[in-house]
């Protein structure tokens, strides 16, 4: 699907995930689904990098017509999102996305991203 025929109850889907997502992992979530300009990471990074608080963000790029997928995550959000994790969501994202599904391997893969880099909640003992 290119960039720009998402329906606007998708759009919806797809904002209402963001939201959650930022809620729930206190970081900011971009996502972007069109033509990367050469190669999909550098193109990725690129993007990333315009945000206005990269360390803070992770930004999902999807393009369908090259069949590419690449998330991008920021210094801060790699305190709590490791590589592994990210790695898993992108393999769960394409097979959702094999089986025809855009949104919902988004929409998947966004709260799997959430959850895995909300903050983790830690007792203090006291002294």
């Amino acid at each position: 699907m290119p960039a720009g025929e998402f329906t606007s109850s998708e759009r919806y889907t797809l904002d209402e995930a963001i939201r959650k997502a930022e809620t729930l992992s206190r970081v900011e979530f971009s996502l972007f689904v069109g033509t990367s300009e050469g190669d999909p990471r550098a193109f990725a990074t690129q993007l990333h990098n315009t945000l206005v608080s990269p360390t803070r963000s992770i930004l999902i790029m999807v393009d369908p017509t090259a069949r590419a997928l690449e998330i991008v995550t920021g210094g801060y959000v790699r305190r709590t999102l490791s590589d592994k994790e990210v790695e898993l969501t992108a393999a769960q994202m394409q097979s959702t996305f094999a089986e025809g599904d855009l949104v919902g391997g988004l929409t998947r893969g966004i709260a799997m991203l959430a959850e895995h880099a909300r903050p983790q909640n830690t007792l203090h003992a006291g002294a």
